[in-house]
């Protein structure tokens, strides 16, 4: 079943599964525009995110994703983007 929505709930959600919680910090907050060094995750539980996501949602995110997205919300929109553009 090929999904066309990705939230933040979503993201939440892979990140814990793929990563747990970080350290110091967590996923209840406000983090739309924190960057995700600041909320305790590095670019190998980004790798780890995004890897989640092709697999649960049958897609293949372009490698820059993962290094532009310092932040859930521009994370959040170039999966968006990227389903959109794969279901039109």
């Amino acid at each position: 079943m090929s999904q066309t929505t990705f939230t933040l709930d979503d993201l939440k959600r892979i990140l814990l599964e793929g990563s747990g919680a970080p350290e110091g910090g967590g996923l209840d907050d406000d983090i739309l525009d924190t960057d995700f060094s600041d909320i305790g995750y590095d670019s190998l539980a980004l790798l780890e995110t995004a890897s989640r996501i092709e697999r649960e949602y049958g897609i293949e995110l372009d490698e820059t994703v993962v290094g532009d997205a310092t932040t859930p919300r521009a994370f959040v929109d170039a999966v968006t983007t990227h389903l959109a553009a794969t279901a039109a």
